[in-house]
């Protein structure tokens, strides 16, 4: 690391070009190949996806992405038959019929006399199927937009109209554009008010720009070889904006201190890389295995996410370790990354050395002093926080909680009243018949499908003589989200469709979108074990090899279970139980979306193993040169607890920004992180880890020496050499005499800020 980051101090220009060069190069690239996201949740062997795949074979346009268009009249007495009405829409369904990728647009007015199922009991509502020629992954987000236009113009003072959808969804969801400029912006303020130093500020915004930016291109070069969901940039950029910022702000106020000390500019780059930029190593490939853990589900929707956001974060610590460095190469950069009243104090009184000060210092004190007390009032506030996670549901939200503004909440609401709560889930029974007789089967199933208490109608698709596939909608009376629509689907599987299967040869598949859902929650259900013992296993092993202990990674472990237990329970207390979601534009009460444990788990435990090495890496740097616990905790935590707090503000006002994208799941996504980074960083590393190593002693630094001799030796704070400042001396840049001993209370006289340089007064190069 100490070569590198010379070679990149000392060639910093050249660096610097590479970077910007690979920036526009790489963004170009993957701006004229364009992205190949994908929609589709790959569950192999799935009653659902069995069903979705007969589908296909009957009729390819039966696997297309379907819409709806909804509308509703508003006058006294107005019906939906009237012929005005009639007029306005069918000139609407004509029109949106020839829009390009278009397969079929029903019509409820064209039914040959009978009476259309698509237009409700009172007559006030009616809606329209508009099938799209593939799925989300085929299917111009212009396509779509053109539909909302065309159809919106057939809305008036007196007739509602409304659309809902997957493909509708995307066209509300707001660009994460907005989201990281704001983002971006949170997170200088808060380096302005730690640093004092506009440079200092901009330098780890600058480092989270070139990472993401090369990064998110990266992804896009990806989703052409393997499955990338379009989920997966927002939530790399999510990640990647957070963990860029952090470990530039790590490595920069490393670099700060070692000026302070006494180091030239050079020389405090290497020692900054040397041990916060071994950190930023450590840390980063922490995470990168978190989010590669998502493969252990083996599900290429979860998959390609995790690749995706590890992306990103390969690239952010890249830049991290090359691009800064260079950048604190220029002396324009690297002086005034320091405030101006620290250049004038170091002008003026030479470098500072001894313990740290200030209010975490202060609270280190504190920490030391009553350890059982604070440790005790971590616990509870954590256990307090837990109990909500207690009754998570999982599952998939549906439209139904989308914001009350949106066009698709209002579409599925209309729905609903004229239709029925179920009429926004309907249930697919696809049968894969093998005999003359097994079609006669079908009706008989949905006659007894429609006796059921929790099932408003079910019917059997008429089928061709000959047929090879037939069909079974059942519409329940409860929306597609609600715990009794499981229940049946459930019921279905279990009891229904065997009884009728008895006697035939056909095959028969619940599926439908709802089906889908509840499939892809009970994967994800079985999933979580595997994945939480491969992430937590692996972390335990890294932090067991960086500081030879078994208590550090035990605790550690320990408490990433809690944290993640903890910010469940937040947002189980908003999404779930409903405490201020809709108020906030975030959608309605639901269960908690089943892909966001896994996902969460794997940034959580990326971040709190950031913070755990951060805060630890110190301590067991103060340790190996002194042997004294508690003054290694208190000096570890007094030194990180400002930097720590600070990374995690940035990471609390970067992941709340994204919630300007009024997307549900996204918003889950941020609020959860939000709250894990609080709970991780301020009651957790800041409370917690230092009362316990306050309680624990020696017995921290603890490992059996058989297991000590088998295991490779990795460093994180550099190469064990005591380090400079925090009385610790260079004695290869302040030769062993009595001034430099005494170098803390020696005047340098009247200088001002030209007599410095490199952060060491011109006298006592």
């Amino acid at each position: 690391m100490a070569s590198l980051a010379r070679w990149c101090f000392r060639n910093r220009t050249k660096v610097l070009v590479f970077w910007i060069i690979a920036l526009i190069g790489i963004f170009l690239a993957g701006s004229a190949w364009g992205d190949a996201y994908s929609t589709s949740f790959n569950m192999p062997g799935t009653d659902s996806t069995k069903a979705l795949n007969l589908l296909k074979q009957l009729d390819a346009k039966a696997s297309g992405d379907t819409d709806q268009i909804v509308w509703h009249t508003l006058g006294n007495g107005a019906k939906v038959t009237d012929p005005n009405v009639e007029q306005t829409v069918t000139a609407m369904l004509d029109e949106v019929g020839k829009g390009h990728g278009i397969v079929s647009v029903t019509n409820p007015y064209q039914t040959d006399g009978a009476k259309s199922t698509a237009i409700s009991a009172d007559g006030t509502i009616a809606y329209s199927t508009v099938t799209f020629a593939g799925n989300q992954t085929d299917i111009q987000l212009d396509d779509v937009q053109s539909l909302v236009d065309t159809a919106k113009k057939a809305q008036s003072a007196n007739l509602e109209v409304e659309l809902g959808g997957t493909d509708i969804q995307g066209t509300e969801q707001s660009s994460t554009g907005s989201a990281e400029l704001l983002g971006y912006l949170a997170a200088l303020i808060v380096l302005l008010l730690a640093f004092g130093s506009i440079v200092g500020a901009l330098l780890p915004v600058i480092i989270a720009i070139f990472g993401l930016g090369i990064g998110t291109s990266l992804i896009i070069m990806t989703s052409h070889a393997m499955t990338i969901p379009q989920l997966a940039p927002i939530l790399a950029a999510l990640i990647g904006m957070g963990v860029g910022i952090d470990y530039a702000l790590f490595i920069v106020t490393r670099f700060r201190n070692s000026v302070r000390e006494g180091l030239s500019h050079e020389d405090s780059v290497v020692l900054a890389l040397n041990t916060s930029g071994r950190a930023v190593i450590f840390a980063g490939t922490t995470v990168c295995i978190a989010l590669l853990g998502m493969l252990t589900t083996r599900m290429s929707f979860m998959s390609g996410t995790g690749v995706g956001a590890a992306i990103v974060v390969a690239t952010v610590v890249f830049a991290s370790i090359t691009l800064l460095p260079a950048l604190l190469g220029f002396r324009g950069i690297a002086k005034r990354v320091m405030s101006r009243g620290t250049r004038k104090r170091l002008s003026a009184s030479g470098p500072i050395t001894g313990e740290p000060t200030g209010v975490w210092a202060r609270w280190a004190r504190v920490v030391e002093k009553r350890p059982t007390v604070l440790a005790l009032l971590a616990v509870i506030i954590m256990g307090v926080l837990i109990i909500p996670t207690m009754s998570i549901r999982l599952l998939n939200s549906d439209q139904g909680n989308d914001p009350s503004s949106t066009t698709t909440r209002k579409a599925y609401d209309l729905l609903a009243e004229g239709f029925g709560p179920g009429f926004n889930g309907p249930l697919q029974i696809v049968a894969q018949l093998g005999g003359p007789n097994d079609a006669a089967a079908l009706p008989k199933m949905a006659t007894t499908i429609s006796a059921l208490p929790d099932v408003t109608t079910a019917f059997a698709v008429p089928t061709e003589p000959g047929a090879h596939v037939g069909i079974v909608m059942v519409y329940p009376k409860t929306a597609p989200e609600s715990a009794q629509t499981t229940d049946l689907v459930d019921q279905l599987r279990d009891t229904v469709v065997p009884k009728a299967e008895a006697g035939t040869q056909m095959q028969a598949y619940v599926g439908g979108t709802t089906a889908i859902f509840e499939d892809f929650a009970s994967v994800m259900k079985q999933k979580i074990p595997l994945f939480v013992g491969v992430v937590v296993g692996l972390g335990f092993l890294l932090l067991m090899l960086a500081f030879r202990s078994l208590l550090v990674p035990l605790a550690a472990a320990a408490m990433n279970l809690v944290a993640a237990g903890a910010s469940f329970g937040v947002i189980v207390w908003m999404f779930q139980y409903g405490h201020g979601s809709d108020a906030l534009g975030l959608g309605a009460a639901g269960p908690v979306e089943a892909w966001l444990p896994v996902m969460m788990l794997s940034i959580l435990f990326g971040l709190s193993m950031d913070y755990q090495v951060f805060l630890v890496s110190r301590m067991h740097e103060e340790w190996v040169h002194t042997k004294d616990n508690r003054r290694a905790v208190r000096v570890g935590q007094a030194e990180t607890g400002r930097v720590i707090t600070a990374a995690a503000t940035i990471m609390i006002a970067v992941f709340l920004c994204f919630l300007l994208l009024k997307q549900r799941a996204v918003s889950e996504f941020g609020i959860g992180l939000a709250a894990a980074v609080a709970l991780d960083a301020f009651v957790l590393r800041m409370l917690l880890v230092p009362s316990i190593m306050q309680l624990f002693g020696r017995a921290n630094w603890y490992l059996p020496k058989w297991l000590d001799r088998i295991l490779p030796h990795m460093s994180v704070e550099g190469d064990g050499e005591p380090p400079v400042g925090r009385g610790y001396l260079d004695p290869g840049l302040f030769p062993a005499s009595s001034e430099v001993a005494a170098w803390g209370t020696v005047s340098f006289g009247d200088q001002d800020s030209d007599d410095v340089q490199d952060g060491v007064p011109s006298g006592r190069r």
